[in-house]
């Protein structure tokens, strides 16, 4: 039987210009610091942004981007997002607190598919999504979801890191999804092992952003998070995004 939601995701979509998935072979590669920064570098050059934290092993986007609490999405024939910072803003924090969500299986797709369902986009440039790490079945559930879906990949300079990266790659080429390219997060050195193994997979290396120790201190405060070499590193992937700064219509 079909679900009659999946009909409803393609026209909250519908006038959704991009979707970047924010994606990462594993936890703890910067993939929610990166897809904030990239969120707000895209809305201060004049571009409508929206951001969805479907990362349900653990939503942190409104921590790096300081949300107060009473910043909610409101009803209105579904849900309205919040406007934050230029932003138009979805995360399951809003349905779970600070509680854990130990969901799994059916009750995953089932989560997101009514998140998507119920959420009122409205008219986008691009849609940021801060994906689960790894291949799971939110992952698969977005690919089958979303149809005009990209791939943004992060990783680190660990070998170990980009070992899962492969199976990604992998599995997202068996499905015929498009990747733009792949990032290289906190960087410490001068080493090109990372950009020479994406090249060996036929993907673009879209640069790096330094390991830089004030990342952290930048949590909470969007200015600062874009005066990181994270942030420096987003406004830096124009090429790899294909758009042009203060113009919407050349996407």
């Amino acid at each position: 039987m079909i679900d009659p939601r999946t009909s409803i995701i393609g026209e909250r979509l519908a006038k959704t210009r991009r979707i970047v998935a924010i994606s990462s072979g594993k936890g703890g590669v910067g993939k929610s610091m990166v897809a904030s920064a990239l969120a707000l570098s895209l809305a201060r050059v004049g571009f409508r942004v929206g951001l969805f934290d479907a990362d349900f092993t653990g939503p942190s986007t409104h921590i790096i981007l300081g949300i107060p609490k009473d910043v909610q999405p409101k009803e209105d024939k579904g849900l309205v997002p919040a406007e934050v910072e230029g932003i138009t803003y979805m995360s399951l924090v809003y349905f779970v607190g600070d509680k854990p969500a130990p969901l799994r299986g059916v009750d995953v797709s089932n989560a997101l598919i009514e998140l998507l369902a119920i959420t009122q986009w409205g008219k986008l440039d691009f849609l940021i999504i801060d994906m689960p790490p790894g291949i799971g079945d939110a992952v698969l559930d977005l690919v089958r979801l979303a149809k005009k879906i990209e791939f943004l990949i992060i990783t680190t300079p660990s070998l170990l890191a980009f070992e899962v990266v492969k199976k990604q790659v992998a599995l997202l080429c068996e499905l015929k999804m498009p990747i733009i390219g792949i990032v290289e997060n906190m960087k410490r050195d001068n080493s090109n092992i990372i950009e020479k193994e994406t090249e060996k997979l036929g993907l673009r290396y879209l640069g790096a952003a330094a390991f830089d120790q004030k990342v952290e201190a930048a949590i909470g405060n969007p200015t600062k998070l874009l005066d990181t070499a994270i942030g420096e590193a987003t406004e830096k992937l124009e090429k790899g995004l294909g758009y042009k700064k203060g113009n919407s219509d050349a996407l």
